[in-house]
Order: structure tokens, then C-alpha cells, then sequence
């Protein structure tokens, strides 16, 4: 019994390992079937992982993008407010600011400082747009309607960026302002100008401290036509006031004086006139130039002081000195001189005593009006003798930190064209002349042009010291290119025909040899890795040795990111030099790098790592070099500070009007 119970076991555990041995195979077939599925798989996610390669680096770029638009957005959201405050400033100077002056006074300071911020934003927004727009296209994103929408925003930006300049030009809101407040202070001046009134010459012998009123305008008109002057002067628009101030009061003092009948002034006197017409002539004289000095003259001499004091001498004095001069006070100084200059005898004497009794009467009014014009001649001709000098004081100064052309060499160029144009030269000599008349000397010719010619040789020294402060050889190129081309564009102009033509082509030839020399020794350098591997390699093993092509590239990427971050900022002052240098570089640079890409291109497959080392695109790399030299925005600062020290106004405007009167009494 025990023994069959023993085979019953044998048994069983023979069916369960013959059960457990099925199974095994069974299972065993399954997994072989599941390898398979497994291998499949595998080469299934192999071609899913180089498909979504592209992809994750698309994502990566459009993340970078995204970076971009946000600082895009913020400088163009601040565009977007100013500019709808521009507007709103705009319509406000629609009315006239005879209703409420001062908040139109200050709508217009309101509306200059906006234009000026909306300009300095706009060329910020421009710049990150701009890098939005190129890293698109570099990355191949073709959506056309996106770009194109990219593209209206950049060029709207662009004319936003110039409002500023519309505005101040005819038409412009500015421009209308200005004339709004020129229109406001001629209306002002007018209601408060009345020509004096009189019955009898017998009225012209009357006392100075009854004829001259103490204020001669009430002081709320004088506080309106000093707060436009104040605000036109900021906005370089003083020039307007002053002529339209002369204009009003020139009319008034002639209506003053019309009543006196003063023909006679004008009429010729010949030696055989008769003695009593002279005596005559002459009684009238003495007492018509005494109410005219007195009364009229003296009067206007308090006003230009009250209405511009604040605005400094040299603008009271010239307004005055214009005014005297239309109002017709040469045309009494050249009628006493007529006396002496008829035929000597004892009459003669008699009528130059009388003469001198009256001018030794008036001489107080003429020490006061007239002093300033010994003055303006004296201020005149030391600043014009203290050119070179004032020129060789700025030698010391550091030049442009872009290369620029100096704001000095450019306002002194520009401001010898103006004193030898037919505008000032005329009056600068006369002043010379005049000047050297009081020392008792006689104006040698050549005396004009040979300072202007010493202003222009400290110039070149200026240029000479600066070009040895730059630290950096290439720049210095640059600097010295700048400027020759300067006096090169200085053909044609008054100062460039002085020069003469040798002068001009010395400076060409200057011109383009820094313009070589820079060239050379910026981006000739530049193209050294690839060059050198295009001369040393041939395709083929180029072709095997991916690792060099990959440093090489790397070396001229690391290499042109340090140009251009260096050269960025520099800058090619005139626009037609800008152009033909940027295409200098531009066909120095671009095809030989495309022609490098191109012929190693091959050696790429679309997955490789390699392709990461082709940082630019052929356009890109093109765009970003014709990026370069562009004007930046400078501060005012110091071309104020240069018209501050040369002052040519102060020599024509101040001059021109007063010289008849100078020539007549000198």
C-alpha cells in the first residue's frame, strides 16, 4: 500500500514538471516573439528621436525668440504711451495762447521733452525689432504674414523715430507753436507800443525826465514777452522774437519822428547854398537830434534793456543798435557832418560851434548809446583774433570715443565757411579795419585770410594729437579717415576754395590710405582660420577632419563677435563714406565666407552637431556688417559748449547793424 502510494506521487510530480516544462516553452516563444516587437520598437523610437531633434531645437530657438519680443515689447509699449501724450499736447496747442499763456508756455516745454523721449525709445524698440526680424529669418521661420507684420511695426517705428524733426519743421506742431507765441509777442508789443506825441518843436527842447516814462511797459506785458522769449530762446527759436521786436519798434520810433518833417535830412547841400538857408537847416538840425536822442532813442534803449535783460547784453545792445540805425539816426550824424566839410570861412566856424554845443550837450545820451559799439567792434575783432588760440585750447581734450568727426572740427569748418561767405566777410574786415584805425594803424589785405588759415592749421594739429590718444591702432584709422573726408567735402565751399585744390586732394589721398590701413588691419585679420585652412587643406581632407573645421569656425565666430562688439559703436560721419566703406567690408568678408561654407557644407549631415558651429547665414552675417557705423544719438552738451566759445552771432548780428552807426561817428 505504501508502495502504490509512493508511484501515485512519482506520478504527479512527473505531470507537474511536464505541465511546468510546457509552460516554459510556451513562455519561452512568447518572449522571443516579444524581443522581436522590442527590436522593432526600438528602431521605431531611433527614427521618432531624429525627427524630434529638429523640433526640441526649434523649441529652444522659438524660447530664445520669445526672449527677444519681451524686451521688443517694453520699449515699444513706452513709444505707444508717449506718443498717444504727443497727440493729446498737439491738440492742445490748437488754441491760442493769448487765452491762458503760461499753460500754453508749458504745454509747448511738454511737448518738446515727449518728442525728444519718444525718438530716444523708438531707437531702442528699432534695435530689438530688428534682432526679432533677423533671428527669424536666420532660423529659416517662413511665416510670411508674421515677418511681414514684424516688418510694418519696424517701419512705423521708424518714422516715429523722425516726429521730433516733423514737428519742428514748417507745418510741423512745433513749428505752428512757435509761430503761435512769435504772432502772441509781436501782438503784445504792438498794443503796447505808442509813438510819441507832440504839438510844437517847441516841445522837443523839453526836459529828459518828462519825455522818458520810468517803465515804459507795464510790467505784466513786460513778464509775458520775457516768459515767450525765455521758452523760444530754449527751443533756438529766439531769432524770430528779436526780428519781429525790431520790426514793431523800428515803426514806432519812425512814426515818433515822422511829424518832425525830416525830408531835409536826406536832401543834397552844395557849397553855394545860401548862408541863411544853412543857419536854418542847421537850427533845425540841433533841435529835431536832440528830441530824437532825448525822447526817441533814449527811449528805446530802456526798452531793448527791460524786455531782454535776461537774455544778456549782447541781445539788448544788438536789438537797439538795429533799431537806431532803421529808425534813421545815421541819417542825422551824416547831415552834421556835412557842415564840416563845406568850404572853410568865418561862418563855417560859427556853424561848427554851434554844432559842437549841441553834441556837447547830448554828450551823455552818446556816451551811453554809443559805447556799445566801440564795445561790439572791440568783442568783435578779439574773439575773431582768439580763433586759433580758442582751437588750440581744445587740443588737450579727449577725441571721440566712436571716431567720430569732433564736434569742434566740424562747428569751426562750418563756421570759417560763414565768415568768409558774403554775409560776414564784408563785415568782419570792416571791423578789422576799424580796429586798426583807432590803434592808428592801416588794415594790411591778407590780414583776414591768414587767420583763417591759422585756424585751420591748429585744426590739424588738434587732429594729429587726438589720432596718437587713441589706444587702439584700428580706431585711430577710423578717426583720421573721418576727418579727411571732412575736408574733403569741403570742395566747393568758400573755406575749400581758399585752401585750394592741392590742399583738398592732399586730404583725398590722406582719406584713402587710413581707409586702407583700416580695413587691413580690422578685418583683413578676420578671415585668417578660414583662409588659412582653404590654403593648407584640400577639400578632401577637409572633408575627414570635421574636428578642424569645427575649431576653425569657432576661432572666426569668437573672432567676429569681437569685431563687431568692438566696432558697434564706432561711427563713419558722412553718409556716402558710411555706404561705400560698409560695402568695402561687406565684399571682403561675405564671399569668402559663404564660398568657405559652401565648399564644406557637404562634409554635414543634417543631424550632425556640427551645423551648430554655422552661426551666421551668409545674409545675416551680411546684414549685421551693413549694420555698422550707423550715427548714434550724441549729447548736446558739448556742441553748446563749443557755440558758447565761438560765437559767431555775437559777430554779425551784433556787428552788422550797428557798423553804419560805427563808420558814421568813428
Amino acid at each position: 500500500m505504501a508502495e502504490g502510494k509512493s508511484i501515485e506521487s512519482l506520478v504527479a510530480a512527473r505531470d507537474l514538471l511536464k505541465t511546468g516544462l510546457d509552460k516554459s516553452r510556451a513562455l519561452g516563444l512568447e518572449l522571443d516573439e516579444t524581443s522581436l516587437r522590442l527590436e522593432t520598437v526600438g528602431q521605431r523610437l531611433l527614427s521618432l528621436e531624429s525627427a524630434f531633434r529638429p523640433i526640441s531645437r526649434k523649441k529652444c530657438t522659438f524660447l530664445a525668440i520669445g526672449d527677444h519680443i519681451d524686451c521688443a515689447i517694453r520699449p515699444a509699449d513706452a513709444v505707444l504711451k508717449v506718443f498717444e501724450s504727443v497727440r493729446e499736447l498737439e491738440n492742445s496747442l490748437l488754441a491760442s495762447p493769448c487765452s491762458n499763456l503760461p499753460c500754453y508756455l508749458s504745454t509747448v516745454r511738454k511737448l518738446e521733452q515727449a518728442l525728444r523721449f519718444l525718438s530716444d525709445n523708438c531707437l531702442l524698440a528699432i534695435q530689438w525689432l530688428q534682432g526679432v526680424i533677423e533671428l527669424l529669418e536666420d532660423n529659416g521661420m517662413t511665416n510670411e504674414r508674421y515677418v511681414s507684420n514684424l516688418k510694418s511695426s519696424l517701419s512705423i517705428l521708424q518714422d516715429l523715430q523722425f516726429c521730433e524733426m516733423k514737428s519742428r519743421h514748417d507745418g510741423g506742431a512745433l513749428s505752428i507753436a512757435f509761430d503761435k507765441l512769435v504772432c502772441e509777442f509781436k501782438q503784445l508789443l504792438m498794443e503796447n507800443s505808442v509813438p510819441s506825441a507832440f504839438d510844437s518843436l517847441t516841445e522837443c527842447s523839453g526836459t529828459k525826465d518828462a519825455c522818458v516814462p520810468s517803465s515804459p511797459f507795464p510790467a505784466s506785458a513786460t513778464q509775458k514777452l520775457q516768459a515767450i522769449l525765455e521758452r523760444l530762446n530754449m527751443s533756438n527759436q529766439l531769432e524770430s522774437c528779436i526780428h519781429a521786436y525790431v520790426n514793431v519798434r523800428t515803426l514806432n520810433a519812425r512814426a515818433s519822428l515822422q511829424a518832425l518833417h525830416l525830408e531835409y535830412l536826406e536832401s543834397p547841400t552844395s557849397q553855394s547854398d545860401d548862408e541863411q538857408i544853412v543857419r536854418s537847416d542847421l537850427e533845425r538840425w540841433s533841435k529835431h537830434l536832440q528830441y530824437a536822442v532825448k525822447h526817441v532813442f533814449e527811449h528805446e534803449y530802456r526798452l531793448c534793456m527791460q524786455v531782454f535783460e535776461k537774455l544778456g547784453q549782447e541781445i539788448w545792445t544788438r536789438c537797439f543798435a538795429m533799431i537806431a540805425s532803421h529808425a534813421g539816426l545815421a541819417a542825422f550824424l551824416q547831415f552834421g557832418n556835412k557842415f564840416t566839410e563845406s568850404k572853410k570861412s568865418p561862418d563855417k566856424l560859427l556853424n561848427l560851434l554851434k554844432v559842437f554845443a549841441v553834441l556837447d550837450d547830448l554828450r551823455s545820451e552818446f556816451t551811453q548809446l554809443f559805447a556799445l559799439i566801440r564795445n561790439v567792434v572791440h568783442g568783435a575783432w578779439e574773439i575773431f583774433w582768439e580763433l586759433s588760440y580758442q582751437v588750440e585750447l581744445q587740443r588737450q581734450s579727449p577725441p571721440p570715443s566712436d571716431g567720430s568727426v569732433p564736434l569742434l572740427v566740424s562747428f569751426v569748418t562750418e563756421y570759417c565757411n560763414q565768415l568768409l561767405g558774403d554775409m560776414y566777410r564784408p563785415t568782419m574786415i570792416q571791423v578789422l579795419v576799424i580796429h586798426k584805425s583807432w590803434k592808428h594803424e592801416k588794415y594790411q589785405e591778407g590780414l583776414f585770410t591768414n587767420q583763417i588759415y591759422n585756424v585751420v592749421k591748429e585744426i590739424g594739429l588738434n587732429l594729429d594729437a587726438w589720432s596718437k590718444a587713441y589706444h587702439d591702432r584700428t580706431l585711430s584709422f577710423l578717426f583720421m579717415m573721418n576727418n579727411h573726408h571732412h575736408f574733403c567735402n569741403l570742395k566747393g565751399t568758400k573755406l575749400g576754395d581758399m585752401m585750394g585744390e592741392s590742399w583738398l586732394r592732399a586730404h583725398e589721398q590722406y582719406k584713402d590710405s587710413f581707409s586702407t590701413l583700416y580695413l587691413k588691419d580690422s578685418w583683413g585679420k578676420l578671415l585668417a582660420p578660414i583662409t588659412q585652412a582653404a590654403t593648407n587643406l584640400t577639400a578632401e581632407e577637409e572633408l575627414i577632419d570635421r574636428d578642424l573645421l569645427k575649431k576653425r569656425l569657432k576661432a572666426f565666430n569668437e573672432a567676429f563677435d569681437d569685431m563687431y562688439k568692438k566696432q558697434y559703436n564706432w561711427i563713419i560721419s558722412d553718409e556716402d563714406l558710411r555706404e561705400k566703406m560698409s560695402q568695402r567690408v561687406v565684399q571682403a568678408i561675405v564671399p569668402i565666407y559663404g564660398s568657405y561654407i559652401k565648399k564644406y557644407r557637404t562634409s554635414f549631415t543634417p543631424d550632425d552637431t556640427a551645423n551648430l558651429y554655422i552661426k551666421h547665414s551668409v545674409q545675416s552675417l551680411e546684414n549685421i556688417l551693413g549694420s555698422l557705423f550707423q550715427p548714434k544719438h550724441r549729447k548736446l552738451g558739448n556742441s553748446q559748449s563749443v557755440a558758447m566759445n565761438f560765437p559767431i552771432d555775437n559777430i554779425k548780428n551784433a556787428v552788422t547793424s550797428q557798423l553804419y552807426l560805427t563808420l558814421t561817428a568813428a
